[in-house]
């Protein structure tokens, strides 16, 4: 699998959005036109010396080219990721970037969008209501959270619902004593809507056991953490196709940890199975899947895998590496 080669770009400027979180505008220095997007796209921030990489929402109109804009939530529990890029970047730094990639499509036929954000899960569905706003096509969104000082960007969306005819819930659980009655919004929407949720994980269980009975071509939701632990049974080998290198994934072990281990090492950042970085070709052999990326009809064709988190059901398996 040929990887693109990283962007080199331009913190052109920092934002403080909400308690928390910080938008970062990133150009090329060149003034070139960037590679383009869809909305609901991602793109990957390495970050500097060595550091880790994390992958980022991008919130602005597809329609722009000369930017990418995303947010970015401290978390209480950052590994280094949202902690460096909030306390030590500056503006003029410069980031190597992954190209644009996109786990999380916008449908733009659909009769109605019906968008559910739950804190920084804003981020994609942001760009979404952009984009339909930008084709003309209806949407609505109920965004919640836990206060009004937490809410990221309302000015913005406030002023996209007035411009374009989009409906806009603000939902904050301190002023209303309660959480956002997803299942009873669900239950509400036309059969021709289609609905999509990014938030925390209680808010995206519920939005998937609210729309059980959908079809699934109208139910569409992005992770930003994992459901529970990667780590996977192992005792398996997994055979690298183009070297002929085979290496045996010992239990509780992850195939990516395996890989590194002998010296393959491919495309990888969350080590949660959320982003999609390393999704590998299978050429044989029966994944195990444990990530959050995939289709049902993707899992069930068996022809790729997320090394980070799923492993295999059967006892060899060949990858495209």
């Amino acid at each position: 699998m040929n990887t693109p080669p990283l962007l080199d770009l331009r913190v052109r400027a920092l934002r403080w959005e909400a308690e928390d979180v910080l938008s970062l505008e990133l150009d090329a220095p060149d003034g070139a036109a960037l590679p383009p997007f869809e909305a609901g796209a991602h793109i990957d921030l390495h970050l500097p010396d060595g550091g880790p990489v994390r992958s980022y929402s991008l919130l602005n109109d597809p329609a722009e080219r000369h930017r990418y804009v995303v947010a970015v939530h401290r978390h209480p529990a950052s590994r280094g990721g949202s902690r460096w890029l909030h306390e030590r970047l500056r503006c003029g730094q410069r980031l190597a970037v992954g190209t644009p990639r996109n786990n999380f499509p916008l449908d733009e036929s659909a009769a109605l969008s019906v968008l559910f954000a739950g804190g920084i899960g804003i981020t994609p569905l942001l760009g979404m209501a952009r984009r339909l706003g930008t084709i003309g096509r209806p949407w609505r969104l109920h965004y919640a959270s836990r206060s009004r000082a937490h809410a990221a960007f309302l000015p913005e969306l406030q002023a996209l619902a007035r411009s374009t005819g989009g409906e806009l819930d603000l939902h904050f659980d301190d002023e209303r004593g309660r959480l956002l009655d997803l299942p009873g919004l669900v239950s509400a929407l036309p059969p021709t809507a289609h609905a999509y949720c990014c938030g925390p994980l209680p808010m995206l269980e519920a939005f998937e056991q609210a729309t059980a009975g959908w079809a699934p071509e109208r139910v569409h939701r992005e992770y930003f953490a994992a459901r529970e632990s990667a780590a996977t049974d192992g005792g398996f080998t997994v055979e690298a196709a183009r070297s002929g290198q085979r290496v045996r994934v010992q239990p509780g072990q992850t195939i990516l940890d395996a890989l590194i281990g002998v010296g393959i090492e491919p495309m990888y950042s969350c080590r949660e199975g959320v982003c999609g970085t390393c999704e590998v070709g299978v050429i044989a052999g029966q994944p195990d899947h444990r990530d959050l990326v995939l289709t049902e009809a993707e899992r069930a064709a068996g022809r790729r895998i997320l090394v980070c988190c799923s492993g295999s059901k059967s006892d060899t398996l060949v990858l495209d590496l």
